[in-house]
């Protein structure tokens, strides 16, 4: 049977996360997430993956281990919560660095923070690494955390914006970078680079230089009115002397960072800030660490990932393109960039080998989970290599679709058709919309997993409707402060042509949507009556409420501007409540902050105040994703008892899950 019959045998798979390559280009290490034994929680492990041999697992612990990276040695530094065996009470409630050598043994502890080690980078016998850090005395740090929690003092006094992030609060502690050596037993000589940083590092991304001398990091820089503006600044690792690289009025300066191999050069994203006529654009910019000259490259290509060619001479970017995820080479000087990646995949976390003869990277797609694989620099062959997480099969198969708009543009997607699906049998069709705005389905789905829809008999179509990234920026400006009206002809064009193939049922449809996905779900129930039922997760509902209380509320505003002003009426959702007929099951956590429980509360509320047929799926300890495994059993069962209800006319029955 499918692993995709049983959303048990589902959430069991094994998944990986990412994939780094050995200095010496003999192996990969790649952090695997599985179910841990008491199947309610996941765990991560890593994993050796042998360039030419079989995967071995290299780490087990109860608290699982991550951020994985190779020493110049070969040896590879981890995060972990592991309580330390050779200190008596050691404490397991943050992420600590351990070492694990290459020659074999037991991992040792490196580095311990009361703030716990966040992200690190290791550059020779150096590394560099993020710690949440209290104002105040460091050598009473632990005393002071302590001692607010025993007293149960959980306030935060801010004085500043943001003050949540994602799924969490901000504060009280701030983001420092500490340096310090690999010594025999421990990290030596570990130093505070940026005592004064107070809220310039949140989310900070760094690079160490190949000598080790200095650190390149993100920096936050406040602005009036809440806004806040991300530089290049790099970090003297001696004297901790700091000097901007990168700034620009408007601009932020932002991840992918990748430095050149031989120190000179410094690529990232170089992100414009939008505005109610200005749209979303990022773009791969390459400046000198010197004098922190640069320019644009790869005009339309949005990077998610950056690598250097060994010898300096280009860079590979992976960047959305049509519905693929391929690898691109850019070289510096003379040439256009080149698709490296001929086939239909995604690809991340791309290493290039030190002889310049290949690329390593996870490659994955709608159909196909993340592996890694081996891709040929001269030819672009590509050779799929040993998995730790044998790929599931998928219940069905994979097909291309596209439609002409209204104003003649192409919109394209991928329909997932469940396996029987002819004209003597078609399938009953759910929409799914993607998030973002600015995003693409062109990747696996662990957390929307359209092959469990394909088990169940629907056939799903995934859009990339205006707004998507991969068709230039002209598909992004199309929707730019007219989310609704246009994304709704898009869609509406993609769905008429699908409906058109005599292997879907027209009559028995619905859809669903997440985040930006959730908002168009909302929309197309006002706007809309042909679909027999909608999911909106994690939706926008009210376009003012929602700007004014996310995690950053700078960012909306510069597209819908201030507080009442007119986009907000002719784009909200919630304006069209009165014209809402069609059932609507409406699913949220509580700790999400990127679109607050608000959203939800508000328009169940108006949906239960109307007599709208409705219901409320509601996850007290989840975020804008739903990450525990139980909860994700009782999301998929849910949804699809209320789809087989409403889509295919059974009886409703309430999920054990939920019962």
């Amino acid at each position: 049977m499918s692993a995709f019959n049983d959303i048990r045998d589902y959430v069991a798979i094994p998944r990986v996360l990412s994939l780094r390559l050995s200095p010496d280009g003999s192996r990969l290490i790649s952090a695997v997430q599985s179910l841990n034994p008491d199947g309610k929680s996941f765990g991560t492990a890593l994993w050796a993956i042998p360039v030419d041999g079989e995967p071995y697992r290299l780490t087990r612990s109860a608290k699982g281990e991550a951020a994985a990276e190779f020493t110049t040695a070969g040896d590879v530094l981890f995060t972990s919560s592991r309580p330390d065996p050779t200190v008596k009470d050691s404490s397991d409630e943050v992420p600590s660095l351990w070492l694990l050598p290459r020659a074999g043994g037991e991992a040792r502890q490196v580095a311990a923070r009361p703030g716990g080690v966040g992200a690190f980078r290791t550059v020779g016998d150096v590394v560099v690494f993020a710690s949440d850090v209290l104002d105040g005395e460091e050598a009473a740090e632990e005393e002071r955390r302590k001692a607010r929690k025993d007293a149960g003092i959980s306030a935060i006094l801010h004085e500043g914006y943001p003050v949540r992030y994602w799924d969490h609060d901000l504060g009280p502690g701030r983001t420092r970078l500490f340096a310090a050596r690999i010594g025999p037993d421990r990290l030596e000589d570990v130093r505070d680079l940026t005592p004064d940083a107070g809220d310039a590092l949140r989310d900070a991304s760094f690079e160490i230089t190949p000598d080790g001398a200095t650190v390149i990091t993100t920096w936050r820089v406040y602005l009036p009115k809440g806004e806040h503006r991300t530089d290049l600044v790099a970090i003297d690792l001696a004297t901790g002397d700091r000097r901007t690289v990168l700034s620009e009025d408007r601009h932020d300066y932002t991840a992918p960072i990748a430095i050149s191999p031989d120190g000179s050069k410094v690529a990232c994203a170089r992100e414009r800030f939008t505005g109610l006529e200005v749209s979303a654009r990022s773009e791969l910019w390459i400046a000198d660490l010197a004098t922190g000259q640069g320019r644009a490259y790869a005009d339309d290509l949005f990077p998610s990932a950056v690598e250097w060619a060994p010898d300096s001479s280009a860079v590979y970017v992976v960047a959305d393109h049509q519905g693929r995820r391929p690898v691109f080479r850019v070289p510096l000087e003379g040439g256009e960039a080149s698709r490296l990646t001929p086939d239909d995949a995604a690809y991340a976390g791309i290493n290039a080998s030190a002889d310049g003869r290949f690329v390593y990277a996870l490659r994955s797609g709608v159909a196909l989970a993340p592996a890694p694989s081996r891709i040929d620099v001269a030819t672009g062959e590509i050779t799929e290599l040993p998995s730790p997480a044998p790929r599931p099969e998928v219940p069905g198969t994979l097909t291309e679709v596209s439609a002409t708009a209204d104003d003649g543009t192409t919109i394209r997607g991928w329909l997932v058709l469940p396996e029987g699906a002819s004209a003597a049998n078609p399938a009953p069709f759910l929409l799914w919309i993607h998030g973002g705005p600015v995003a693409s389905w062109n990747d696996w789905q662990w957390r929307w997993q359209s092959w469990i829809m394909a088990a169940h008999g629907y056939a799903v179509l995934m859009p990339d409707p205006c707004l998507s990234t991969g068709y230039g920026q002209e598909m992004i400006e199309r929707g730019w402060g007219n989310w609704g009206p246009r994304t709704q002809a898009d869609l509406d064009a993609i769905v008429e042509v699908t409906l058109a193939r005599d292997d879907i049922d027209a009559e028995r449809i619905g859809a669903m949507g997440g985040s930006y996905g959730g908002y168009m779900a909302n929309w197309l129930a006002g706007h809309s009556d042909r679909y027999k039922a909608i999911v909106t997760h994690a939706a926008l509902w009210n376009l003012d409420q929602f700007a004014g209380t996310t995690d950053a509320s700078m960012y909306w505003q510069r597209e819908f501007g201030e507080p009442g002003s007119e986009r907000y009426a002719l784009l909200s959702p919630h304006v069209s409540l009165d014209k809402i007929t069609t059932p609507m099951l409406v699913i949220h956590g509580d700790k999400d902050y990127r679109v607050p429980i608000g959203e939800a509360l508000r328009l169940w509320w108006d949906l239960r105040r109307s007599e709208v047929e409705s219901k409320f799926l509601y996850f007290p300890d989840e975020n804008h994703w739903i990450l525990k495994p139980g909860n994700s059993v009782a999301w998929y069962e849910t949804v699809l008892a209320f789809l087989a209800q409403h889509v295919l006319g059974q009886e409703w029955k309430r999920p054990d899950s939920v019962a």
